[in-house]
């Protein structure tokens, strides 16, 4: 794929997600970047897939530019960007070009890491998960996230979930999320949360200002509910996460836990480990999973692009026994889902 039509599909991509600026964005820089400079030329001829199933570059390239709006480096295009009202194509080129050449040096900094957005809307599948699986074990989880980024998906137990005026989670909590909701209320067994890990190759620390400003960036100005919701998960942020390869971590994490169940979960991020990656985690997960007991299960749960549409795949596979559940589909943002796992009736 070229990266003109890389950018004109991410450009679809996000109008059809909800961010019609982001789209003009990425089809003004598929319409008009040209070899010429060092930034372009690396653009153009980046190696290997660079679309969303590969490097990412579209996105790359409009968290960096998102980051100069940010943080003032750039006053002209972020004149242009919401909340201002939208401009038309000629001015927001001239801006988006004008601050290529000037920042090339950054934009080209920022290109070197993969996008990382760590959305938080993503929690509200993990609540209903929590709950479903509290209520068909009633023991404590220990949480492990592979690909945790910066670790806000790791706190979903201090979130809410508001399904059709039905609240899940605590009376108080940082942030309230209300998806649109098909299918079945999660149950009413509230889980307990014994302890939470994550890894990834490049953690953020949200509490730093160079990465709270990367979280931020790789948001779409246009949408203010979920900028929103980022900033209110940061601010009570305090997660672990440890930087390491996915399989190397698990390793190291998979011995059972008596009186606990071991939760491993992934959110939009399995696609991104390498094939090698993918195969040992999944041996190593397996393996545990055949040595769980009914005093220490263990469940996968991955949210993750598959060949089908709308939206994500949710998958859960539950050990002992290797059982297999579809929970049903859900928006990449968690802006809708579409649960279907049979309801759980609560135990003692």
């Amino acid at each position: 794929m070229s990266l003109r039509d890389a950018l004109h599909l991410q450009a679809r991509v996000c109008t059809t997600l909800g961010s019609a600026f982001t789209g003009q964005v990425l089809r003004l820089l598929g319409d008009h970047i040209r070899p010429g400079t060092p930034l372009c030329d690396r653009l153009l001829n980046w190696p290997g897939a660079i679309g969303a199933s590969g490097a990412s570059v579209p996105l790359r390239l409009a968290g960096a530019l998102h980051g100069l709006v940010l943080d003032g480096a750039a006053p002209d295009l972020a004149a242009l960007y919401p909340p201002n009202p939208a401009p038309g194509d000629a001015a927001l080129w001239r801006a988006l070009d004008r601050a290529m050449r000037t920042h090339a040096a950054r934009i080209d900094d920022w290109l070197n890491r993969p996008p990382q957005t760590n959305e938080v809307g993503r929690s509200a599948v993990l609540i209903a998960l929590g709950h479903w699986l509290n209520a068909r074990h009633r023991l404590p989880l220990v949480l492990s996230e592979l690909g945790a980024s910066a670790g806000l998906n790791l706190m979903w137990d201090r979130f809410a979930l508001n399904v059709n005026g039905v609240r899940f989670g605590p009376e108080t909590s940082a942030l309230t999320l209300s998806p649109d909701w098909t299918g079945d209320l999660p149950p009413g067994a509230t889980p307990r949360i014994a302890g939470r890990r994550g890894t990834d190759l490049t953690p953020l620390n949200p509490k730093d200002p160079a990465d709270e400003l990367r979280l931020i960036a790789f948001l779409w100005p246009d949408q203010p509910d979920r900028l929103a919701r980022t900033r209110a998960a940061i601010a009570i942020a305090d997660a672990p996460v440890d930087r390491a390869d996915a399989a190397d971590w698990l390793a190291g994490r998979l011995q059972n836990r008596a009186g606990h169940l071991h939760l491993i979960y992934h959110t939009v991020a399995w696609q991104y480990f390498p094939p090698a990656v993918q195969t040992r985690a999944r041996d190593l997960i397996e393996t545990a999973g055949a040595a769980a007991t009914d005093d220490a299960p263990l469940a996968w749960f991955g949210m993750e692009a598959d060949d089908a549409t709308p939206g994500a795949g949710m998958t859960l596979r539950l050990w002992p026994g290797d059982l297999r559940f579809d929970m049903g589909r859900v928006d990449f943002h968690g802006r809708w889902v579409d649960w279907t796992p049979k309801p759980v009736t609560l135990t003692a």
